[in-house]
């Protein structure tokens, strides 16, 4: 049967300079995007690495203490020496009063160390050197608000869609892959995506959601890297890959089990997916979900102290 659509591999050179220049410069992005992640998220807690308590503490909020404490002990960190970060946090502790904020020089640390990029003409960040903005802050952490989840969850549906909108419009002239893997491929990144802004949401109402927040954005990953290695991969080493080297071989494996042969290979693949099923069960039971607890209740406990000592007075 003639194939209805021009293979990656047969594209003349300029198309497919033009596919590979996309690709690269879409997967340096996703690179530095994933570092981004790890200096912003993944500093919530103080540690640098992504873990259930900073995405806790990024959407649902520390409660135990205020958004600029948090921030200073956080992602903030790096940004002022130890002794003016005491001073500040201090500063918020003893009711973040207007006069103390001249008369005990937290204006000029504010000024020198924050104002530089927290300013008026900054968008996206709070604006540090108007008081009003700043006293906000000192409130209790309660996360992202729900005007930011707003801005970032249409942004994201927007630009994240048309980058896999083009990964999987090129990925989509491979024929390595069968029509029903390319299907679950190209639409696997839309269902995390819409996952990934739900989870957000979900995350902010009940810490609970936070591990979802992780899992849709390892879906995205696997999808996407997926669909990039095969695009590139037939373009360029389509025969040192897929003819003379590993990639037939998998060909023909997987050709073998969809023809009903094999059955013993093929029952070997489905104890492999359980055995995995199992384990990434126990790794949830055993340690994400324990921290997940372990973050809610604390956040819980600390609000119902509060709430009692409010009580009381």
């Amino acid at each position: 049967m003639t194939s209805k659509y021009t293979p990656l591999k047969d594209h003349d050179t300029p198309i497919k300079v033009l596919f590979t220049g996309y690709l690269c410069a879409v997967g340096v992005g996703y690179f530095f995007a994933l570092v981004q992640i790890l200096f912003t998220h993944g500093m919530a807690d103080g540690e640098f690495g992504l873990s259930v308590d900073d995405i806790v503490y990024s959407y649902y909020g520390n409660r135990s203490g205020t958004v600029l404490e948090q921030k200073l002990n956080g992602s903030m960190k790096a940004n002022a020496p130890e002794q003016e970060r005491f001073e500040i946090i201090r500063w918020v502790r003893e009711g973040a009063d207007k006069d103390d904020y001249v008369d005990g020089g937290i204006d000029k640390i504010i000024e020198s160390r924050c104002v530089m990029c927290h300013n008026k003409d900054a968008s996206g960040i709070p604006d540090l050197s108007n008081f009003e903005t700043l006293k906000e802050l000192t409130k209790q952490d309660e996360g992202a608000t729900f005007a930011s989840l707003t801005r970032v969850s249409h942004i994201h549906l927007f630009g994240i869609s048309f980058i896999f909108m083009f990964i999987g419009l090129i990925f989509s002239f491979s024929e390595t892959t069968t029509v029903k893997y390319k299907c679950v491929a190209i639409g696997m990144p839309y269902a995390f995506l819409l996952a990934d802004i739900l989870s957000w949401w979900l995350t902010k109402i009940d810490p609970m959601f936070a591990l979802l927040v992780i899992l849709a954005g390892m879906g995205m990953g696997v999808s996407f890297m997926f669909m990039w290695t095969i695009s590139i991969m037939e373009m360029w080493f389509f025969k040192p890959v897929f003819v003379n080297g590993p990639g037939m071989q998998v060909q023909n494996w997987l050709d073998s089990l969809s023809k009903g042969k094999n059955k013993e290979k093929f029952e070997q693949v489905g104890k492999l997916l359980v055995k995995a099923w199992n384990f990434s069960y126990d790794f949830w039971k055993v340690k994400l979900q324990p921290q997940a607890f372990k973050a809610y209740n604390h956040a819980k406990s600390i609000l119902k102290e509060k709430l009692k000592n409010k009580s009381v007075e």
